[in-house]
């Protein structure tokens, strides 16, 4: 079984394209497994660890269209079925008769009545086209990542100043008036509203909120840079203000990573001033830091001074919106899946809890399957869900390192392109991983490709993943996981090692993949499924805690 690797140049595909070329090559014959992206810094130097290196890879650039073939294949036959796939267009629907618009001004032109724009182009072009989106007066959603600070500071600039939201860039998730965008979750409507700078942890709270009973108002996605000190909060802090005003809210969730610790004082004073009980979960921390101990912020929480965008530090306000003592109670939640229950019960609703405490027979009993110097692989495709999970091994097994990319520096922190020694968490859905290459979210294949990669090296003995289901994602991704990880577990065994592999899922059965469905294939595949990522991650983290000793 022989690699092939071809290079058109100057020929650039989206994610979904990049995908859909990708599963039309694999369902060939004598082809076991293809992977069409461009051609990327980080896209080579994995194609490289999987074997397809060479000159033809070597000389590939960013722009250039990169397909890697695993099989007993000629490679006239598969450049040839390459060039008929490329000449496919997909332009309109045949049966309806309508056509994609050739640019953003023709689609707006054709579509007076729009009220938002969602940008889904390389990020060196969304700027210039949600800027165009804004001074036609329309709210503003850039998907695309690898746009810079000084872009979105701009755009978030010019939004604030035309009363408009600039959702991005970098925004996987929202639900406006029940319409999901992105990356999002089939969730009844309800009281709730949530604001969050990240976004499969407004995926896992949403869920958690439908599971519990309750539902979701408006979901507004900001970006993972919002709450940095670089953009200010500027986003978030409209999104309250808007979510205050919305008489279908009654309970505000805001939930971001770990934010710049002067504008999480801000958000916190500006939900105190709506007089609306909140809920905060800034994944990794109990809010002790913001002058608040961990618990409610009310009258007696300090006087903050939020500046308008520009200001050194400063941070991006909805005009009007000054400095004041903030009022009313704002609860810090200790998980994604605590935010969400506390927000039920601010709203009314009473549920059985879905944030339940490890059971310590459970962790020793899969603890036992594992030898003491057994690896922990944990590979995610959301980075809020990676990033709940980093914090909580941290804090449940603090004597066990483990390397991420999701550490902000350090010793521990990596960027996950090359090999990596001992415990190991990667975030793939990272910037550096998706230049040119669709989100895992996408094609969740890639994951397996990675952690095929991490067992083959050895020692891997401890599994942890998120399955992240929704409108925009893979139509089965717990099926390609479960297939993922039964390879890994023949790989292990063969080498005289057990593996055991911890998930959750996020989503609803109301979500076009089912998340009954994909809790029953994870399981049939022998992995142990938690009702939580924070339920998964901390009884990672105790088997963990017990492995190492």
């Amino acid at each position: 079984m022989g690699r092939l690797v071809l290079v058109h140049r100057d020929s650039y595909h989206d994610s979904v394209r990049l995908m859909r070329l990708s599963e039309t090559l694999r369902a060939l014959d004598s082809v076991a497994d293809a992977a069409v992206v461009m051609g990327t810094p980080a896209n080579r130097a994995l194609l490289t660890e999987q074997g397809y290196g060479g000159p033809d890879l070597e000389g590939a650039g960013p722009n250039d269209l990169v397909v890697a073939v695993l099989g007993d294949v000629e490679r006239t036959a598969v450049e040839a079925e390459v060039e008929r796939l490329l000449r496919v267009v997909p332009s309109g629907d045949p049966e309806t008769g309508v056509t994609r618009p050739a640019s953003l001004r023709e689609a707006l032109d054709g579509h007076p009545e729009a009220g938002l724009v969602l940008v889904s182009v390389p990020g060196e072009h969304a700027a210039r086209e949600a800027r165009l989106a804004l001074r036609r007066g329309r709210h503003v959603m850039p998907f695309s990542d690898n746009v810079s600070v000084a872009d979105e500071v701009a755009l978030k600039r010019e939004a604030l100043a035309r009363g408009l939201l600039l959702m991005g860039p970098d925004c996987g998730t929202a639900i406006i008036d029940g319409l999901p965008l992105g990356f999002a979750n089939a969730v009844r409507r309800g009281p709730i509203g949530i604001v969050g700078a990240a976004g499969t942890g407004i995926q896992e709270v949403a869920s958690c909120i439908h599971r519990l009973g309750g539902g979701i108002s408006q979901a507004i996605g900001t970006g993972g840079r919002d709450l940095s000190d670089a953009v200010g909060g500027a986003m978030t802090l409209a999104g309250i203000a808007a979510l205050a005003a919305d008489p279908g809210t009654r309970v505000i969730v805001v939930v971001s990573k770990p934010p710049s610790a002067v504008v999480a004082r801000r958000v916190v004073a500006a939900l105190a001033e709506t007089g609306m009980p909140a809920v905060i979960q800034f994944v990794g921390d109990n809010g002790e830091h913001y002058g608040v101990g961990g618990g409610v912020a009310g009258r007696d929480t300090e006087r903050l001074d939020r500046g308008r965008l520009g200001r050194e530090g400063g941070s991006g306000v909805l005009p009007g919106a000054g400095g004041s003592v903030p009022r009313g109670g704002v609860r810090f939640a200790s998980s994604l899946a605590g935010a969400a229950e506390e927000a039920c019960r601010l709203a009314g609703i009473v549920a059985p809890p879905i944030a339940a405490p490890v059971d310590p027979a459970r962790a020793e009993a899969l603890a036992r399957h594992l030898p003491p110097d057994a690896r922990l692989c944990g590979l995610f495709c959301g980075g809020t869900t990676g990033q709940e999970a980093l914090a909580l091994l941290g804090r449940i097994a603090p004597d066990v390192p483990v390397r991420s990319n999701l550490h902000h520096a350090g010793p521990l922190w990596i960027d996950g392109l090359g090999p990596v020694d001992g415990h190991l968490l990667l975030d793939l859905g990272d910037d550096v991983f998706t230049r040119g290459r669709p989100h895992p979210m996408i094609e969740p294949g890639l994951r397996n490709e990675r952690l095929a990669v991490e067992v083959e090296r050895g020692r891997v003995g401890l599994l942890l993943f998120d399955c992240v289901l929704g409108y925009g994602a893979h139509p089965d991704p717990a099926g390609v996981l479960a297939g993922g990880v039964r390879e890994a577990a023949t790989t292990a065994a063969a080498a005289g090692r057990e593996l055991v592999a911890i998930a959750s899922v996020t989503g609803t059965p109301e979500d076009p993949q089912d998340s009954r469905r994909q809790v029953a294939e994870l399981e049939a595949a022998g992995m142990v499924v938690e009702a939580s990522n924070a339920a998964a991650a901390a009884l990672a983290a105790e088997v963990l805690r017990r492995v190492a000793g």
